[in-house]
């Protein structure tokens, strides 16, 4: 019986004697290999008490085993549901009670600590070690390399994913077998993924980043992927020169900028490196292309819709914005108020409507009816323009936009012209109460290595190029700026370490 997403990603492995998985270590695993490991997960998850629509949480280091548990998780069409490895237990505690799982996989360690929770909600504990070793991996090495998988529609969950949670509870989007592959489908013919491709894979898997993009891609294309289990730097450069692809967020590219053994030479044998999860810097994107000869391609996506627009793979990739709409998917700007479609280059709410986008949020009808259109459209939460040609440029969320004295202030437009002065490597801009303002422009900028930014020099450089109002009113400089596992600057934590600078209330 027909099962959408394991017979386009899972199925043809069989056939597939080529390296799926090449490890840090040298060893590698061929696709009868693989396709059996992700046959025994399977059978281990069913012995588990594990079925169809039953929801699979999954806390654990990034090993073939735990990919295996994604593939095993499909096959028996259940529900994967994968959580971020520094969440505390407190933090894994709502995403239980939330997603009732009937099964949580954690690593050995976390075991005591997470008995309770499990305990406490009627799920399951086993566990799987960053060696591949735990109960749960005994259960997969008893288990049959032979597995029927359960059918499975476009239209039946594959996952759920939680979003970060910046503002309120974190909300769990409920991915379909549709929504996965119709984005790996589209991400492959734009991209141009084939099974020459060996794609170099140091993205974590617990985030759609690595696992939904990364992952289905090489799967779908039948690309192999050099699976390093995190971003170290010189295992990076070491097998640059054995891959062809590499996805990674800015952070990746910035450290590689600043290894003295980066260079053209390295880089020689790649034909493109996708970067995404946050916002690529235009000096990284320069600094790159200087050095390398490559320029970085930028897309946009969301946990609620995967990949919504990309720069293209033949044409001109431009830095600062995130390319056009990808095929079959549809971008709009709007009026944050009224939803009205707003004119080419003016800023609003970004909307995006396609295959890619997701069914809605986790036992939270009313979210769901507030970010949908009955149209279909989701309102992403996003704010950007649109040029002439389509091109997509994202100035930041609306909850980070700053509203100073009755004037819309974007973080972004600030932020590019601070990250262009001497002796800042980069900068946050938030908005902080103000007894006077309302809200009040504040900028925290992470030193250059080696300099140390002086607020005065800088706000005299701002006055020839930012209006008064978009000017920020304090400063504060830091070594670096507070990041989350995928890179993004982490802007609550900075309002609430600044919060009293201005002397207002919060």
């Amino acid at each position: 019986m027909p099962n959408l997403l394991y017979d386009t990603l899972f199925a043809p492995l069989a056939a597939r004697q080529r390296p799926v998985l090449t490890l840090q270590d040298g060893r590698s695993l061929d696709g009868p290999a693989f396709l059996a490991m992700v046959h025994r997960a399977a059978h281990a998850l069913a012995a588990a008490g594990v079925g169809p629509g039953d929801r699979v949480a999954v806390q654990v280091a990034k090993t073939p085993q735990a990919l295996a548990v994604y593939g095993g998780t499909v096959a028996l069409g259940a529900v994967f549901l994968p959580l971020n490895t520094a969440y505390t237990p407190g933090e894994v505690g709502y995403f239980v009670e939330n997603a009732a799982p009937r099964l949580l996989l954690a690593d050995p360690e976390s075991a005591t600590a997470l008995a309770p929770v499990a305990e406490a909600h009627g799920a399951r504990l086993m566990t799987l070690d960053p060696a591949g070793a735990g109960s749960f991996a005994d259960a997969m090495a008893a288990a049959r390399p032979e597995f029927s998988p359960v059918a499975r529609a476009a239209g039946d969950l594959a996952a759920i994913l939680y979003t970060s949670g910046t503002t309120g509870r974190s909300k769990g989007a409920m991915l379909s077998h549709g929504n996965l592959l119709s984005n790996a489908e589209t991400l492959v013919a734009a991209w141009a993924f084939t099974a020459d491709d060996v794609l170099l894979h140091a993205l974590p898997i617990f985030h759609t980043h690595g696992l939904f993009v990364a992952t289905n891609v090489a799967l779908l294309s039948g690309a192999g992927m050099i699976f390093q289990p995190g971003f170290d730097v010189d295992a990076v450069l070491a097998a640059l020169p054995r891959a062809s692809a590499m996805m990674g967020v800015p952070t990746f590219y910035t450290r590689l900028l600043a290894h003295p053994g980066f260079d053209r030479a390295q880089a020689a044998h790649m034909r493109l490196f996708i970067s995404g999860s946050a916002p690529l810097l235009a000096e990284t994107h320069a600094a790159f292309e200087a050095r390398t000869g490559h320029r970085i391609l930028e897309r946009y996506g969301m946990t609620e819709t995967n990949m919504n627009t990309s720069n293209p793979y033949d044409g001109p990739r431009r830095p600062g914005t995130v390319g056009p709409a990808l095929p079959g998917v549809e971008v709009a700007v709007t009026d944050p108020a009224t939803g009205a479609p707003l004119p080419t280059g003016e800023v609003g709410m970004v909307e995006v409507r396609g295959p890619n986008v997701f069914q809605g949020y986790w036992r939270m009808p009313d979210k769901t009816a507030e970010d949908m259109r009955e149209s279909g459209f989701f309102i992403t939460g996003d704010l950007g323009c649109l040029d002439d040609e389509g091109y997509l440029t994202i100035v930041g969320r609306q909850k980070d936009m700053v509203i100073s004295g009755g004037y819309n202030v974007y973080p972004r437009e600030v932020e590019e012209v601070l990250d262009a002065l001497p002796g800042v490597a980069e900068s946050a801009v938030i908005g902080l109460p103000h007894p006077d303002l309302g809200e009040a422009v504040f900028a925290v900028l992470a030193a250059a290595p080696g300099q140390a930014p002086d607020p005065a020099a800088i706000d005299a450089a701002l006055r020839g190029q930012l209006a008064g109002f978009k000017r920020p009113k304090g400063y504060a400089v830091v070594p670096a700026l507070p990041r989350n596992t995928m890179g993004k600057v982490q802007k609550a934590e900075l309002r609430r370490t600044h919060a009293g600078h201005f002397g207002a209330e919060v």
